[in-house]
């Protein structure tokens, strides 16, 4: 029994050390060698693996950038342009930077301006509560409010308001990775570049139903008037399925859309508070005018007798007794006359 053993034992120990002196042979042969610069762009990266640049984890963003031939199509939105500055010295090459991207909630349908008719009790899911149906108000394109977005973001830049019962981003700690844009069942939440001093202007609204619906569901819908169209210069506005979408790239900042939309649909921030805008001057030359009649006008009552008399002159006066005077003197002499006739 000990002899069938040790041949065993011995049997298959030779097996092993004649495969792996097989294997050993195959991977010298068909080794790959891996770019050491992999390792050294990985160091660099922030090693969030949020799958921002659309590569699974860090790793694969690292091997991209290795094998590219530019870094034009690459961008770490985690680490910014500082980071792919880092990764561009280590391969010698040159990258352009980019402008910085946050991430936009384009719903102000709050409890203020969206009436509840209804109180949900499923899951505290968005997706679920989506599949289920059209949501606690009249409008199924808004947010729906239960926190999916918030969840899914890695770096504690969204929470929810329970004021308004939307989320609010915090720039200040928002990376772009767009983990919150893929957690919206809605497509509500995207990513804008932001301008000077970090300002931005967009619809803040996707209802694409009429302007009568959209208007009675939440009050600063867009209800597709155009007129913000009509106010760009700039070609940065298009209109489709009864809403306005903005171009960020094509945005100028001048806000002359804002002024205009009568449902304020369209959302500035980080700009300074308006100045109030003056009078016109012919609007208060006009007032000035109206106002001068009413300060002369009195309401005491006149007499008639204190208004000043006009004085004729003295020829017509003359010239009006005359003929009352030759009048008299006919009227005597014809008197004379049948008193002398009665008296023959």
């Amino acid at each position: 029994m000990s002899e069938v053993l040790l041949n065993s034992i011995l049997t298959l120990g030779a097996v092993a050390v004649v495969s792996a002196i097989i294997l050993y042979f195959v991977a010298q042969k068909f080794k790959v060698e891996e770019d050491p610069r992999i390792d050294d762009i990985e160091e660099a990266l922030p090693s969030a693996n949020c799958g921002g640049c659309g590569y699974p984890g860090c790793r694969a963003f690292a091997e991209a950038c290795a094998k590219a031939d530019n870094l034009d199509n690459l961008y770490c939105p985690v680490g910014g342009n500082d980071v792919m500055k880092k990764v561009a010295e280590i391969l010698g090459m040159e990258v352009q930077e980019q402008r910085r991207q946050v991430a936009v909630v384009r719903c102000a349908g709050s409890y203020e301006h969206r009436e509840h008719h209804n109180v949900y009790e499923g899951p505290e899911n968005c997706a679920v509560a989506h599949q289920l149906y059209g949501g606690e108000t009249d409008c199924h394109y808004g947010c729906l409010g239960l926190a999916d977005c918030v969840r899914a973001c890695d770096f504690d830049a969204l929470h929810m308001d329970e004021k308004t019962g939307l989320p609010v981003v915090d720039e200040d700690k928002c990376t772009a990775c767009g983990a919150c844009v893929e957690a919206c069942p809605r497509d509500i939440i995207e990513l804008r570049v932001l301008g000077k001093r970090d300002r931005k202007i967009f619809v803040s609204c996707i209802n694409e139903d009429p302007a009568g619906p959209a208007k009675k569901s939440c009050s600063v819908a867009c209800i597709g008037c155009g007129l913000c169209y009509d106010a760009c210069k700039f070609d940065a506005i298009t209109m489709y399925d009864n809403l306005a979408y903005i171009d960020d790239k094509k945005c100028v900042l001048c806000r002359a859309c804002v002024e205009v939309c009568p449902t304020r649909a369209i959302w500035e921030v980080n700009f300074p508070p308006r100045k109030p805008k003056p009078a016109k001057k012919k609007a208060t030359a006009t007032a000035k005018k109206a106002e001068e009649p009413k300060q002369q006008i009195s309401s005491q009552p006149i007499n008639i007798s204190d208004l000043p008399k006009e004085e004729k002159p003295k020829e017509e006066k003359t010239e009006a007794k005359q003929p009352e005077v030759k009048q008299d003197e006919n009227k005597t002499e014809e008197k004379k006359n049948e008193t002398n006739e009665n008296n023959n």
